[in-house]
């Protein structure tokens, strides 16, 4: 059995991990438990009552946090013509056409996201064996494939982040960092709740939101009282 440290075992000591916070509480004790020596950021994970393995129940889509994520993401943008140089005035880290897309199959990884414009995919289709596993495929369901490119960077640089489903039914978000106010992350919080009620498939029945926790990237999960987050969440 692995040794738990003094400053785990010091956490475990402020959280009942058999309980079930109020939101409020939850995000203000996560923020406390953030005792590592750096900024760590707060995650929250919901747990879906979907089955993923369904095309039906596929959960997936975008929104911008209203206090960011603390972290500016590296944007790349696979561009034809004068959108390259619109991407880069919109302030693009990384801009390119065909060769970019051949750097990335080579294994050039050295970003965040990634948007393409819709004449490009017949190209970058390509690279969905590369990009999908982590979660940087372009797509027009994520407003990551347009021609607005000067927007969809904006959006990102300023906070917008994609919430999916993962195989085992649970979104994965960081909402902000540890040194936000708990009424900046509070705020996060309730967004990001809202866009994934709002994105629950027509086919899932009975409970859709199962499970929500709430951690540091060096804490302990705490659970939040689902049905009271929910009503929450709803009531702004």
């Amino acid at each position: 059995m692995a040794k738990k440290g003094k400053r785990y075992k010091a956490l475990l000591e402020k959280v009942d991990l058999t309980k079930q916070y109020p939101l409020s509480e939850a995000v203000a004790l996560a923020k406390e438990c953030a005792t590592a020596k750096f900024d760590e950021s707060l995650e929250l994970h919901i747990r879906l009552g979907v089955d993923p393995r369904h095309a039906d129940q596929q959960v997936r889509s975008t929104i911008v946090l209203p206090f960011g994520t603390g972290h500016t993401k590296k944007v790349a943008v696979l561009a034809l013509g004068d959108k390259q140089k619109e991407a880069q005035d919109a302030g693009a880290d990384i801009v390119g056409g065909e060769d970019l897309v051949a750097e990335i199959q080579n294994g050039r990884l050295d970003f965040d996201a990634v948007i393409a414009t819709p004449d490009i995919m017949k190209s970058a289709g390509r690279l969905g064996k590369v990009l999908g596993p982590r979660g940087l495929m372009p797509s027009a369901k994520t407003n990551t494939v347009t021609f607005d490119v000067a927007d969809a960077i904006k959006e990102i640089k300023a906070g917008r982040v994609e919430f999916r489903v993962d195989k085992t039914a649970i979104t994965h978000n960081a909402v902000g960092r540890a040194s936000f106010p708990v009424e900046n992350l509070m705020g996060n919080v309730k967004t990001l709740l809202r866009a994934v009620i709002k994105a629950r498939p027509a086919a899932v029945k009975g409970t859709y939101i199962k499970g929500i926790t709430i951690t540091s990237t060096m804490g302990v999960g705490i659970q939040i009282d689902a049905v009271q987050a929910q009503k929450e969440a709803a009531a702004e």
